[in-house]
């Protein structure tokens, strides 16, 4: 039986080809994950450790707002008394913040949240542990700076240039005093790393005299863990401290634990994947079983026993397996290289290291392809045992009866109506409890729906035979074939079916909070402009006093972030210009005026009012973050909104018990509207700082609406492979079925359906098959969209449903090309045969 499963496949390696692609392709995406996450989590774990190679022990003192205010970080006394201590040889204290450099253009290096500044931090020797210089030295005055030397490639600069750095204020110039390499992770990561005199870093991201972290180094042997309780009892009782290799160990559990979570994404691409190629391998086997029925009855007739045939469509599914596995398994080794190559044209380094071919992704690999393949023939395998002798030799068989039509049919719909309850219960019970519920549901409709499909069929082509008639006599014999067999037509369809929903799923929510969020950012902002960090971070009260004095400014307001005690509750506040905030922001009031905010007043959202019981002219006592106390009056009442906190208070209040205010952005309003000028006139107000950006109405929509557009994007190219697969399936149906109807084919031509005729029926054959897959992809995509932008409909004000009909309508045309395309080779078959030869066949 194995000689027969061995020769089986050998004689249909053209019909198993697509079954090989499909497992393949399926294996190389799981494999090369697989390899890929090894690969890195064993780079940055290699780097994370040699970072820390002569840390003994690593100090941080990064207390709250609240606390900061009594003791900021570590002071140079600590750090001085940590140097006494026995053992210790060096000590190197930092403080970090954000800093960026321009290009020779302008534009700043790196990506804004990876762009770190930090202090030198020489030890006895005047070198410091974390930088190797490879030219000049490390700044040793007020107005110098070094720079790592991807950086300091990037902008083309060399030792004595001056450097413009740019951190949440003002741009300021240095002068470059050396440029190093480092191994930290700001740099690695693709971003730069500025070094500062640390009195100069001190004052831009802490206070003088202070730091946040501190490095200690040790004598060979010492004892590390004895140190850090020397250490301890030094420092203030709020820092941390952590031996050099525990920090190293828990940064590479970090690492893990994020690489995990975009290996389970990764991955669960690739069970799309392997799950539509499910369809695809089965679909090939019950073909080839029924074309070989005959054959299997003579092996039944001259002893074989059911188990065996089984055994034989399984160790021929399992041949093509380990093939295709093999095969995948190499691919996915180079789709890791590919993949880490490809960070760089993200700006994102990887640390050198070596490719990593763990036992995992081969097991992976091998047990994922074979299982898969014979798990999928299992059906078709087991099908073709049941068949008895002498039925399958007089093909009796070849036509399901009525009884299993009507179980099948009778499973799908309850398994299908159980998912649709699921969902609707899941959209009405909203939140992450809904959505677990509509996840559930939405699986088992998928497969109630696949198990339905062959019943789905007739009706859904019947409604696009209609259309088929313009093409004449090839139109209506691809129409009739299409149906003729709905389980394999069923079967092909699925596979696009599935790929589309969740396409088309993905596409009709993104549009959908895409536009909501476009018409929130219309309604709400008033302004010109909208000025951010382009790290995040925020902006510096010079910046918002730059643009007060800008010319052509007409309006200015901050919404700094602050928080105080309400009535014994926390709240988040809005820190905001009076007189300035309601021309830049839309603020409806309901009571009141927020010309009291000029006052000394607050104002207050309605739900939060109403849940604390305040009215205009209510006397509120508030506790501030520095503990201070004291009392506000409300006045006035407005509507609540995405854009705003649950108060507006006058900045000056908040800048009061807050000596680090966070001010995420600043909104302005100018002469004229938006212009060139106008933002101009802007960016030169704060010095062209290269890390600040200006944005428009346009840009700041673009901002909400490109981040949707860039996960779809993603999504579409990772879904890109379970469409291939799926185009796969339809070119093995139709090369398979071309084969299966090659007498009939041969009687078409002999009654004068000329070759390009044949080759019509055989496009518009696939044609009608990959939109018939579309449509049904299509309504349940759409279906289950509905369903989820339900849950989150409460969030996100002003949801609805959005059905994009532009790229339903190109998807459906896609899946029409899909057809073509597929049908290209089929087609050149069918029109090829010898009408002859055709007709003798059996």
């Amino acid at each position: 039986m194995f000689r027969t499963a061995l020769r089986n496949v050998l004689a249909h390696k053209a019909r198993l080809l697509m079954t090989v692609l499909a497992v393949m392709l399926g294996v190389a995406f799981v494999s090369g994950t697989l390899v890929f996450t090894d690969t890195l989590s064993n780079a940055f774990r290699s780097q994370s450790a040699k970072s820390y190679d002569d840390v003994a022990v690593a100090v941080s003192l990064r207390p709250n707002p609240e606390e900061a205010l009594k003791n900021p970080g570590l002071s140079q006394r600590t750090v001085d008394e940590v140097a006494k201590l026995d053992g210790v040889t060096a000590v190197a204290p930092r403080v970090d913040g954000f800093a960026g450099v321009p290009d020779k253009n302008g534009k700043l290096i790196g990506v804004g949240w990876s762009n770190k500044g930090t202090n030198f931090a020489p030890g006895k020797d005047g070198k410091d542990p974390a930088l190797a210089f490879t030219v000049g030295n490390g700044p040793a005055s007020a107005d110098q700076v070094a720079l790592d030397k991807d950086t300091a490639d990037k902008g083309g600069y060399k030792v004595g240039d001056r450097v413009r750095v740019a951190t949440n204020g003002p741009v300021k110039e240095f002068t470059l005093s050396g440029v190093f390499t480092t191994e930290d992770g700001a740099v690695n990561a693709g971003g730069s790393l500025v070094v500062f005199d640390a009195p100069v870093a001190q004052k831009l991201y802490l206070k003088p005299g202070y730091y946040s972290d501190m490095n200690v180094s040790a004598a060979p042997g010492a004892d590390a863990e004895k140190l850090r309780d020397e250490v301890l009892k030094v420092v203030p009782k709020a820092a941390t401290a952590q031996t050099g290799q525990a920090l190293a160990d828990q940064q590479a559990e970090d690492i893990e634990a994020g690489l995990g979570a975009l290996n389970q994404v990764l991955l669960g691409f690739a069970g799309i994947a392997l799950f539509v190629g499910i369809f695809l391998i089965s679909n090939t086997f019950t073909m080839l079983v029924a074309q070989r029925t005959k054959e299997l009855a003579l092996m039944r007739a001259v002893g074989a026993s059911r188990k065996q045939i089984t055994r034989s469509v399984l160790t021929e599914a399992g041949i093509v397996g380990l093939l295709a596995s093999a095969v995948g398994y190499v691919l996915g080794i180079g789709l890791a290289v590919a993949l880490r190559s490809g960070m760089a044209a993200f700006d994102m380094k990887v640390p050198d290291g070596d490719l990593v071919l763990g036992a995992t992704p081969a097991v992976a690999a091998f047990g994922v392809g074979v299982v898969i393949t014979m798990l999928a023939a299992w059906l078709p395998g087991r099908r073709a045992a049941k068949i008895p002798p002498v039925a399958a030799m007089n093909s009796v068989h070849a036509t399901p009866s009525t009884k299993s039509l009507v179980v099948r049919n009778s499973i799908g719909a309850a398994i299908t109506a159980i998912g649709a309850v699921l969902i609707v219960l899941g959209a009405n019970t909203g939140g992450d409890e809904g959505r677990m519920t509509i996840a559930g549901g939405a699986f088992a409709t998928l497969i109630g729906v696949i198990v339905l499909i062959p019943f789905l069929v007739r009706p859904v082509i019947a409604l696009i035979r209609p259309l088929l008639t313009v093409f004449g006599m090839s139109g209506k014999l691809a129409g009739l074939n299409a149906v003729r067999n709905p389980r394999r037509t069923g079967a092909t369809g699925s596979a696009l079916a599935i790929g589309l929903t969740l396409v088309t799923g993905l596409s009709v929510i993104g549009v959908s909070a895409g536009q909501a969020l476009d018409k929130m950012t219309v309604d709400q902002i008033k302004a010109d402009y909208m000025v951010t960090m382009a790290s995040g971070g925020g902006l510096s009260h010079e910046a918002l006093t730059a643009l007060e004095k800008a010319p052509g400014v007409t309006a200015v307001s901050p919404q700094q972030a602050g928080a105080f005690d309400l009535k014994g509750t926390y709240v988040s506040a809005s820190g905001v210009t009076p007189g300035a905030i309601e021309k830049v922001l839309k603020v409806e009031v309901v009571n009141g005026s927020l010309a009291s905010l000029g006052e000394g007043k607050i104002a207050v959202a309605g739900k939060t009012a109403t849940s604390r019981g305040l009215k205009v002219g209510s006397s509120v006592p508030v506790e501030y973050p520095d503990k201070k106390k004291g009392t506000l009056t409300v006045g006035a009442i407005y509507e609540d909104s995405e854009f705003l906190s649950p108060v507006l208070v006058d900045a000056k209040i908040l800048d009061a018990h807050d000596p680090q205010p966070y001010i995420p952005q600043i909104f302005v309003s100018t002469d004229g509207g938006p212009s060139d000028a106008n933002e101009r006139a802007l960016a030169k107000a704060m010095g062209d700082n290269p890390a600040i950006t200006v944005l428009d109405q346009k840009d700041i929509r673009d901002t909400f609406g490109g981040q949707i557009n860039l996960l779809l994007n993603i999504m579409y190219g990772l879904l890109a492979m379970a469409l291939l697969i799926a185009v796969l399936g339809v070119v093995n149906t139709l090369a398979m079925s071309v084969f299966e109807r090659q007498q009939e084919i041969g009687m078409i031509r002999a009654i004068g359906l000329d070759r390009r005729r044949v080759k019509r029926m055989v496009r518009l054959e696939a044609v009608v098959i990959s939109v018939f897959g579309a449509i049904v992809g299509i309504g349940l995509g759409t279906f289950l969209a509905w369903a989820l932008g339900k849950t989150f409909e409460s969030s996100l004000p002003g949801y609805g449903l959005v059905v994009p009909w532009d790229r339903v309508g190109l998807f459906v045309v896609l899946a029409a090309l899909v057809g073509v395309l597929a049908s290209l080779w089929p087609a050149r078959s069918a029109a090829k045969l010898n009408m002859l030869s055709a007709i003798k066949a059996e």
